[in-house]
């Protein structure tokens, strides 16, 4: 039985961790968008976790490690056998329980979530709200850095949670499913300085942005009749199969976190996203 639910409460995640099959991990990353527009350049941010972070807690690379270094976009999922070897180097091995969390956005901690979950590992939480709500919480923080001891890890892929270009192509061309867009509306509809090689949207997309599934206060994911609500409104529906995108497959992971929440565990990845579907000018897009 895991030890924490999949969303995890400050108070929930700091009860535990004396237990040793904990493995807490800062996951963040920041975007370096240049203003003009253009390609952005993802940070691991080690030094900030160094400065504060979870007592006990490791920091997971999610730019160098946790991906596949050959592939033409960043943040691509690793073979089986490099996420099992970054995995098991983080110590993560069957009988432990992952709790995964970012110091702003929780896009960073749901993408280290799904991708687990891919690789089919199901004992993992997000610390909702993140660092801030741990900070205002009152606990307590650590300097410095934290390792695991190795581990091996079983990869046990999941193909039905991942949607390749050509799965996309296919629901655009027949419509035989929803494309669910997590950018903020702004890039959904395509205007303003673009990360991507051409503005705009998949097309046939609904929009659910990943900042619409948070509490603009704290951070944190709203209740479930909340989260239905939102998704509902933005028009997913309940009995099409779903594959969500962004714009390199992490906010994205917010919105498949969300559905899980409500029940939908069955929704696909578009890990490409707008970063290899722009890419290639003779697919389209939609603005407006």
């Amino acid at each position: 039985m895991p030890l924490l639910p999949p969303l995890a409460s400050p108070q929930d995640v700091a009860a535990v961790l004396d237990d040793p099959r904990i493995r807490v991990f800062d996951t963040t990353v920041v975007l370096d968008r240049p203003a003009g527009g253009g390609p952005y350049t993802p940070i691991p941010q080690r030094d900030a976790y160094r400065r504060e972070h979870v007592p006990g807690a490791e920091f997971a690379d999610l730019v160098d490690d946790l991906v596949d270094p050959d592939a033409p976009f960043p943040f691509a999922v690793p073979t089986p056998e490099r996420f099992a070897e970054q995995a098991g180097a983080l110590g993560i091995g069957d009988d432990v329980h992952v709790v995964a969390y970012a110091q702003e956005s929780p896009m960073w901690a749901t993408r280290l979530w799904w991708l687990l979950r891919y690789f089919g590992f199901d004992a993992v939480s997000v610390l909702d709200g993140g660092l801030p709500a741990w900070k205002a919480a009152g606990l307590p923080l650590e300097t410095g850095e934290q390792t695991f001891p190795v581990a091996t890890f079983t990869p046990r892929p999941r193909p039905e949670l991942l949607a390749t270009r050509a799965d996309v192509e296919a629901v655009v061309a027949d419509g035989g499913g929803c494309l669910l867009n997590a950018l903020p509306p702004k890039v959904f509809r395509g205007e303003g300085p673009s990360s991507y090689s051409r503005p705009g949207r998949i097309p046939g997309s609904v929009s659910v942005p990943a900042a619409s599934l948070l509490d603009d206060a704290t951070g944190r994911f709203r209740p479930a009749s909340d989260l239905q609500e939102a998704l509902s409104a933005g028009g997913v529906p309940e009995d099409q199969p779903l594959v969500a995108y962004c714009g390199g497959g992490i906010s994205a992971t917010v919105d498949l976190f969300a559905l899980s929440l409500v029940g939908r565990d069955d929704a696909k990845l578009y890990d490409g996203s707008l970063t290899e579907w722009t890419a290639d000018p003779t697919l389209p897009v939609e603005v407006g």
